[in-house]
This record gives structure tokens, C-alpha cells and sequence, in this order.
């Protein structure tokens, strides 16, 4: 899988380089329960070394029975009624900070947000940006674009099996199931492309199921929508012309759908903008023509068990078709 880097910790695919508030109090939490239980096996460990120190024997020696000391077991009653009291407090800390959590992660669902639409299918991810016109209604995969700094309502479901929506950078993981409606509030702060993963597992090629959640400035995410809600432009060249009429008599036009073409089946994902997009097959391959035709020719080969069946294409063909899907941006 293509991971892209970013600033701060290694790796975009971590909630401890949190770039939105659902991250940041999740973080927290878990800050918060790691230092505790760190601090306690600490301590329980040094008491263990200093008991052993002080009570050390050789092998060969038998350690007389210590004789009973009242002012000792008063000290030792004492001892444990106090560690007793402090677990007590220790978890009632961690009970709270965690109510709290959930109370503000809660409370981000209040909030008024940007429609956006996830489904999962195995084994890729449909994006759906939902308008009052129908003409401006966009629909994309594996790749969703979101403002920094806006709130972000997504819902969905899954169309198969159960698949979990997860991008640790962001927000905490949200279960998709068959049948069921989730919506939940995330909100991205920082600019960049941060990488997410089905969680649960969901078949052959969940391992291979990602996304990434591009953000980008109000008007770069402007510019980006009004561009990805327009129709495919017809293609310029012989040779992409020739790809259009190979994509329209073969297999393609069965699976797929190209606003601007007799092209609408929704099998599989929208190819409109294809060539816009990062990566292909649910970020399993950079979207390069050499990974797409090998994609197109066998992507059993690639991605084994997944929706997308071998093309019996000749040298002639797949470059025209590639030529065309070039095109698609």
C-alpha cells in the first residue's frame, strides 16, 4: 500500500498525531490511562525489588517465621487500605476522563455539517457528496476531499458485509452495517492527506481496503467539487476516441459509470474523474498507466477475490483505453 508521509510522527495512520478534535480527545484519553498504569506498574515493581531486598535468603536457608508484631500488621492494614483507596481514585479518574470523551465526541453530533455519504463495499469505498440539484450531486472512491476546519456529517452503510470506517488521525472508528444507517461528526484542522482503513475484518482483501481523507483549504475544496460535478469532456484524439469505443463494447460499460455516456451501471466505482484520483483499487496501487492496465488486464492478479474480472483486451486496445481513461480528470 502506498503510505504518504507527513509531519510530526512518522506515518499518516496513527491517533497519536491526532489533526482533529475527535483524534485530540481520544488521544487524551488514552494519554491519560497510558502515564496512569505506567506510574502504577512502576511503583508495584519497585515495592517488589525493594520486598525482595530486604527478605533476600540463600537457597540453602530456611527463613525463621516471623514473630507477630502488632504495631507492624497495623502498619500493614494500613498500607493496603491506603493502595485500596488510591485504585479506587485512579479509576475513577480514568472512568471520568473517559465519560468525558464521550461526551464530546457526542457532542460533535449536534453540530451543523457538510453532507457527505460513505458505503462500503467489499472491497472498496463509495463517496457520495449529496445536492438539492441533481446535476451537482458527486460521486467518487476511496478518496474524500473535506474543507479544514469544517465540521463533516458522514452516513452510510455497508452494501455487503459489516466493514468499520476508520482514520485514527481523525476520529475513532465507526462500524458500517448491512441494513443500518450510521452518521457520526468528524472534523479535520490540518491540511494534508491522512490515510484510513476498514477495521473489521470483511473478507479476502480487507487488509487492502483503505481510503484517504484529503484535506485542503475552503477554496481548494471548492474548486475541487465544482470540478468533479461536471460531466466527462468527450475525447480530443483518435486514439482516445478509439479507448471510449473500446469502454463502451467490452465488459467496462457493465460495471462502471462516466457521466457524459450511456455509461451507468453501479457495480462498481463512478470512473468520471478517475484520472484525478491518487491511487486505484482502494489505495492498493498509485494510479499510474502501468498499474492501471495491469489492473484492467488481470486484477485477480492484484487484488485476489475482488469484483473486478480478467479483460481479454489486445496490445491496440488497452492503449486506446488507457488513452482514454487519461482523459477522465
Amino acid at each position: 500500500m502506498m503510505i504518504l508521509a507527513v509531519p510530526g510522527f512518522p506515518g499518516n495512520q496513527t491517533s497519536l498525531n491526532p489533526v482533529g478534535p475527535g483524534a485530540s480527545h481520544i488521544e487524551f484519553e488514552f494519554s491519560l490511562i497510558f502515564w496512569i498504569t505506567c506510574a502504577v506498574y512502576c511503583i508495584v515493581l519497585l515495592g517488589l525489588v525493594i520486598a525482595v531486598a530486604r527478605r533476600r535468603h540463600s537457597l540453602e536457608t530456611i527463613p525463621e517465621p516471623l514473630a507477630t508484631n502488632e504495631p507492624t500488621e497495623r502498619l500493614t492494614r494500613r498500607s493496603v487500605t491506603a493502595a485500596v483507596a488510591v485504585t479506587v481514585v485512579l479509576l475513577f479518574i480514568m472512568l471520568i476522563g473517559s465519560f468525558q470523551t464521550g461526551r464530546a465526541l457526542g457532542d460533535m453530533n449536534q453540530e451543523d455539517a457538510l453532507p457527505i455519504e460513505i458505503y462500503g463495499h467489499q472491497w472498496w469505498w463509495e463517496v457520495r457528496y449529496p445536492n438539492n440539484e441533481a446535476y451537482k450531486i458527486v460521486e467518487t472512491a476511496n478518496e474524500i476531499h473535506v474543507p479544514v476546519g469544517v465540521p463533516i456529517r458522514f452516513s452510510g452503510t455497508s452494501r455487503d458485509v459489516i466493514h468499520s470506517f476508520w482514520a485514527p488521525n481523525v476520529s475513532g472508528k465507526r462500524d458500517l452495517l448491512p441494513g443500518y444507517k450510521a452518521e457520526f461528526v468528524w472534523q479535520v484542522d490540518q491540511p494534508g492527506r491522512w490515510r484510513g482503513q476498514c477495521a473489521e475484518y470483511c473478507g479476502l482483501q480487507h487488509a487492502h481496503m483503505s481510503f484517504e481523507i484529503v484535506a485542503e483549504t475552503k477554496e481548494q475544496f471548492a474548486e475541487w467539487l465544482s470540478n468533479q460535478a461536471k460531466s466527462s469532456v468527450q475525447p480530443s484524439t483518435p486514439q482516445a476516441t478509439r479507448g471510449q469505443q473500446v469502454f463502451m463494447t467490452h465488459a467496462c460499460v457493465l460495471c462502471h459509470s462516466i457521466r457524459g455516456t450511456s455509461a451507468g451501471s453501479r457495480n462498481g466505482p463512478d470512473l468520471t474523474h478517475l484520472a484525478s484520483r491518487a491511487t486505484i483499487a482502494a489505495g492498493t496501487l498509485p494510479n499510474t498507466v502501468g498499474n492501471l492496465g495491469g489492473w484492467i488486464l488481470n486484477a485477480q492478479s492484484i487484488k485476489p477475490g475482488c469484483r473486478m474480472p480478467p479483460n481479454q483486451l489486445s496490445g491496440s486496445e488497452l492503449q486506446d483505453l488507457l488513452a482514454y481513461l487519461e482523459t477522465l480528470k
